[in-house]
């Protein structure tokens, strides 16, 4: 079995026109064993990003903990917040970064850019990014979410209210 399905974990993201879908499993477990069913792995960054993290849960604490400090640096030092692509390249230096002992994360970055166009990408635990215009998927659960958003992705899917 490897690190990163110790705890298990489901993150998911999709675009549409000018919005964003990102969800998450809650269950916490130790392989078979469910510890919790309340566990955060989608985090807000601010209004219009958000980062979920699969993988090891003290891993994703740790890193999520770290690029809070980062992105509050960066608004203090530059008054304003940080663009998705801005961020997913902060997230992608800092697991290079640890590429010798490395955080057993897959992160999922979801968040709207310059003129609400939708931003996605997903990265291995050494950074490595991947951009997507469709959907993105990480954790143990990837293969089935990868048939799932097969099936029901559209392109320029709305938002109903």
């Amino acid at each position: 079995m490897s690190i990163f399905e110790y705890n298990g974990s489901a993150v998911v993201a999709m675009v549409g026109r000018n919005c964003f879908a990102i969800a998450s499993d809650r269950r916490l477990g130790v392989q078979l064993q469910t510890i919790a069913t309340d566990f955060q792995r989608v985090f807000k960054v601010h209004d219009k990003l958000y980062i979920g993290l699969s993988g090891l849960a003290t891993d994703a604490q740790t890193l999520y903990q770290r690029l809070v400090f980062r992105h509050k640096m960066y608004q203090l030092r530059e008054e304003r917040d940080m663009k998705p692509e801005t961020f997913a390249s902060l997230v992608s230096a800092l697991l290079y970064e640890k590429r010798f002992g490395p955080y057993f994360c897959q992160p999922v970055i979801a968040g709207l850019g310059d003129n609400d166009e939708p931003f996605i990408c997903t990265m291995d635990c050494l950074g490595a990014k991947e951009l997507a215009k469709d959907f993105v998927v990480s954790g143990t659960a990837s293969e089935s979410l990868y048939g799932a958003c097969e099936s029901m992705y559209k392109p320029d899917m709305v938002i109903f209210t």
